[in-house]
């Protein structure tokens, strides 16, 4: 974290004053001044057209969104520009949980830390106000800490009971201990040798690529003017008449998608682009020393079968001495994380080597009936945390610029809180007290637990989509699905689909448009979560999304191939498809003659002409549009599930072969006409 120009010092000591802080706090802020978010265009026009803003927020991530809400509900002339889109690094990446840190309480006891026992209050202070001010994108977890030797149930039940104690009136739930029957009852693939029994304790979990653009969104509807795709090229200086001293004093900005470039002026600039928080600094002063060291943590999802549905997992020393994560989220399941020294790129990338660690930590813990396997990894992402070397470093500069870095996901509030108050006390501007503890983001205020049913009963959604667009937009949910095309079927009435396996529909594409995704990758990743789930459903819906984005943005055919050969190459390299291609079934034996296995290999490669090393329901499709056959999306990706033998949503080169020397495996296109691939 950071202070007017290095590491603003956060005050933990008023976590205490949760309760009364809301209800004043909630009571204090005025109504939005826009019912809905302006567009990406009227937001250009207010950056280029203000003489001079109060604030200028550099970085659209969680803490970045935060400082700009935080600023314009204190009545404060509000700015904030992104380079890319909201959410688009290390804040989309995340564990999604929100959570005090239980390995940081263990810490502050271990080590007597008062200012590590501060910040777990304060994380567990936030954690209830997030779950309150955005429901819809947040609910509790229940965390299952399996125990398999005696002497750890009394050690870590203490530390457990503590946690609870800690969080005093923001407790979601009590934790408990479960026998070992119990805990197998919960969660049935645990590895059973030797386990004792098992602690239950609750944190929350949330949405955050969604939770940081309802933060952004709702900044926007109170008035600031917040942008992304605009990059900030220099900063801008002027003299002070006072000290003879630079000041800074804006941004020289580029729309990365016009090219098109102005000046931002504002009485101060707030550094928060997180892992590239040195590079801002450098644009102030060339000689900053860096204050940053990059760290890349690594997830996987794998299919929601490898955990229940609503109990995690937390391994509190893996091999290595870190914690992995294993969780339920979205209806797959999620594990990490790494943490690896990293260079700062804007493209992470997953390596093979994580994945693989993070595989052996989840063999470690679940049942050996259950087969851990590489080719279950749907989708993998790696992202940057912005680790600060030395939060005490003194502050050396004196341009004015403020530096918010460090920090996690769930204190993004009261970091925003204290960076906003920073730059009130160093440049003298005129504002009350902070009141976004209690304050409703966009979707929230309405939501209620039910609201799904309207959505079915009022439209005529299948239920699983309107559960689906209430968890994602709350009590906007209704605006979408007044959006959605007519099926033609006679249930569901309306919701089209993008791929039959996700309950994403193609009205989310229109509407995400008017929240502010300008690219293909911005909806698959951002506004749909359809990357960060599974990279081939992903790749499957692209052509569809391309489509209704360039229809509602005019795209012209060349700015939609390029559309479509960017995303793809994001979902390639960021999201793990590269590390999947690469992976191949080979445990088995193929009992086939070697001129047969080469007949086979042929027809194998007719389909894979990409030669990625596996068939998708997309080359089967291509290929029978060639020979003239037509089948419905259904049908097909029931054969495509016949033949995929380890469900991983493809079918690779050693399944067929096994399916081509097995007995009874054989599937079947309509008319009676054998699939053979």
């Amino acid at each position: 974290m950071g202070l007017p120009h290095g590491k603003l010092k956060a005050d933990f000591g008023f976590s205490h004053q949760v309760n009364l802080a809301y209800v004043e706090a909630a009571e204090c802020v005025s109504e939005p001044v826009n019912r809905e978010p302006p567009s990406r265009e009227a937001q250009l026009l207010t950056l280029q057209n203000m003489s001079e803003f109060d604030i200028l927020v550099i970085g659209g991530g969680a803490t970045g969104c935060g400082c700009a809400l935080d600023a314009v509900t204190r009545g404060l002339k509000t700015a904030l520009v992104e380079r890319d889109d909201f959410s688009s690094g290390t804040s989309s990446r995340s564990t999604k949980l929100i959570h005090g840190g239980v390995r940081y309480l263990q810490k502050a006891i271990m080590n007597l830390d008062i200012e590590q026992y501060r910040m777990v209050k304060e994380a567990l202070h936030e954690r209830a106000n997030l779950l309150e001010i955005a429901p819809h994108l947040s609910a509790p977890l229940p965390i299952m800490l399996p125990i398999y030797k005696w002497w750890q149930l009394p050690y870590y039940w203490v530390g457990i009971k503590l946690y609870d104690l800690v969080a005093g009136s923001n407790c979601l739930k009590s934790s408990y201990v479960l026998s070992k029957s119990r805990a197998l009852e919960h969660f049935p693939m645990l590895q059973k040798d030797k386990l004792v029994g098992a602690i239950v304790y609750y944190d929350g979990q949330h949405n955050d690529a969604r939770m940081n653009l309802a933060i952004a969104l709702t900044a926007a509807r109170y008035g600031a003017a917040t942008a992304n795709y605009m990059e900030v090229v220099s900063l801008l200086k002027k003299t002070d008449p006072d000290t003879g001293k630079e000041r800074v004093s804006g941004a020289r900005c580029k729309d990365v998608l016009t090219g098109q470039e102005f000046d931002v002026r504002a009485k101060c600039v707030i550094n928060a682009t997180g892992p590239f928080t040195d590079t801002v600094r450098k644009m102030d002063d060339k000689n900053a020393t860096a204050i940053c060291q990059p760290s890349a943590g690594v997830h996987i999802v794998m299919p929601g079968y490898y955990s229940p549905e609503s109990m995690g997992l937390l391994d509190p020393a893996t091999s290595d001495g870190r914690v992995i994560f294993f969780l339920p989220w979205q209806k797959m399941t999620i594990a990490g994380t790494t943490d690896t020294p990293t260079d700062v790129t804007h493209h992470p990338i997953p390596s093979e080597e994580d994945i693989n660690f993070i595989l052996n930590e989840v063999r470690n813990y679940l049942s050996c009936d259950v087969e851990v396997r590489r080719g279950d990894v749907l989708a993998a992402w790696s992202g940057i945390r912005p680790l600060v070397t030395d939060p005490k470093s003194a502050d050396t500069h004196d341009s004015g610029l403020i530096t918010i870095a460090g920090g996690k996901w769930t204190t993004y509030r009261s970091m925003a809180e204290d960076t906003i108050n920073a730059a009130i006390k160093a440049h003298n501007l005129k504002a009350g007290p902070s009141r976004t503890v209690g304050l409703f983001l966009q979707g929230g205020r309405d939501w209620s637990p039910t609201l799904y049913i309207r959505l079915v009963q009022d439209y005529g959604l299948e239920s699983e989509v309107a559960q689906h667009l209430a968890a994602t937009y709350g009590d906007k949910a209704f605006e979408v699905a007044k959006m959605a095309s007519v099926t033609g079927k006679r249930w569901p009435i309306v919701g089209v689909r993008l791929v039959s396996e996700f309950p994403y529909i193609e009205a989310e594409v229109k509407y995400g448009i008017k929240e502010y995704a300008c690219t293909a990758v911005d909806m698959i990743s951002r506004r749909t979560r359809l990357a960060f789930l599974n990279v081939q459903a992903a790749e499957e819906a692209l052509p569809r999304i391309v489509e209704l984005m360039g229809r509602e943005l005019n795209w012209d055919d060349y700015k939609k191939e390029e559309e479509l050969e960017t995303a793809r190459k994001f979902l390639y390299y960021e999201m793990g498809y590269k590390s999947r291609s690469e992976q191949l079934t080979d445990r088995s034996e193929i009992s086939l003659l070697p001129s047969d296995i080469d007949r086979y290999k042929k027809r194998f490669h007719k389909f894979d002409a990409d030669q990625k090393g596996f068939i998708t329901i997309v080359d089967v499709q291509r290929v029978l549009e060639s020979i003239g056959v037509q089948m419905d999306e259904n049908t097909l990706h029931e054969i495509l599930n016949e033949v995929d033998l380890n469900k991983n949503g493809q079918v690779e080169l050693n399944e067929f072969l096994q399916v081509s020397c097995g007995e009874g495996k054989q599937a079947y296109f309509p008319h009676g006409s054998r699939f053979i691939l």
